[in-house]
């Protein structure tokens, strides 16, 4: 790939990404959402926290668009946003492997 020459814009926005990722408890949620769609309920119970706390995560991620949710008659389901977060997290676990 070719590097470009990034504009200090496009930096500052990247450096507000990777504040989205710089909490554990963020990270546990973006990973238990690989395996596909999880409700706050499920979230909260995967993860052994309240779904209070879940759910102000949550509203965290989706603000930095991260994930995605979905209404289905009271249960709201949330997702990874696309490809580019779970190749980020990817990327990251491989990482911090090495």
């Amino acid at each position: 790939m070719k590097e470009s020459k990034a504009s200090e814009n496009t930096l500052y926005d990247l450096a507000e990404l990777f504040k989205y990722f710089g909490d554990s408890t963020r990270i546990r949620i973006l990973y238990a959402l690989f395996e596909g769609e999880l409700c706050v309920n499920d979230i909260a119970e995967k993860l052994s926290m309240t779904p209070s706390a879940v759910s102000h995560q949550l509203k965290f991620l989706k603000t930095g668009k991260l994930i995605t949710s979905r209404r289905d008659g009271k249960s709201i389901y949330y997702s990874l946003a696309d490809d580019h977060v779970h190749s980020i997290i990817n990327l990251g676990i491989e990482h911090v492997c090495e």
